[in-house]
């Protein structure tokens, strides 16, 4: 079997250095709020990146049922990390795969919406505004939206158990961070940021508002 396609430390760091600096960039933490959200996120690479390249602990916890069951696939060449794409017959690169092509619409949109986001935010934050324009017209914690969004992508692109784990706590941490950003902004903006939240939803925006007008509203004269 291959063994030389892990045990890469350096490429661990590497990459992991490369996409946390690049959240980094987009999302800039200065809060203790923002750390703490910003640790969580890069806990969850580093956690991926080690067993994309330094040791493939997933692989090995499975060995058992993968060879059992998938017998011509060389579980520890580094292309079979791609575990959807092993799993569901992928015969071609799994570079090219269906699962790693769909992980790449989540991570790069999920910066997309880290960077428009981040301007929003600045400007509103220089001024003493509430951000409410860009992202944050359509829902109003598009930060934490984007961080999830990447982390989706890469579970798509090299599921492992630690991430697969990591994932559900990250999601109520970044839900409790969001309820007490909103109970700061509120009871710094009072009517002004209730009239915000009763007009816009928290996450998932609301069909209508991606779409545009309704037919209806648009017969309105």
């Amino acid at each position: 079997m291959e063994t030389s396609s892990y045990g890469l430390w350096l490429l661990v760091v590497i990459n992991s250095a490369i996409f946390i600096l690049f959240a980094f960039s987009f999302f800039k933490p200065k809060t203790g709020r923002d750390w703490r959200s910003f640790g969580a996120f890069s806990a969850f690479l580093v956690a991926l990146f080690t067993e994309m390249y330094g040791f493939p602990l997933t692989i090995y916890f499975l060995s058992g049922w993968l060879q059992t069951n998938y017998p011509d696939i060389d579980w520890l060449a580094h292309d079979s990390g791609h575990l959807l794409e092993m799993l569901f017959g992928w015969k071609g690169n799994p570079h090219f795969g269906p699962f790693h092509l769909l992980s790449f619409v989540f991570i790069g949109g999920g910066f997309i919406l880290l960077s428009a986001a981040w301007r929003v935010l600045y400007q509103a934050q220089r001024s003493g505004a509430l951000a409410e324009t860009g992202p944050y017209a359509r829902i109003r914690h598009p930060q934490y939206v984007g961080f999830v969004l990447i982390l989706i992508g890469f579970l798509f692109q090299w599921p492992t158990i630690l991430t697969l784990a990591m994932f559900p706590v990250l999601l109520v941490m970044y839900w409790r961070l969001a309820l007490r950003e909103e109970r700061e902004v509120e009871a710094e903006m009072g009517d002004a940021y209730r009239r915000y939240a009763a007009r816009v939803p928290r996450f998932v925006p609301r069909l209508q508002g991606i779409l545009g007008k309704s037919a209806a509203e648009q017969d309105r004269p």
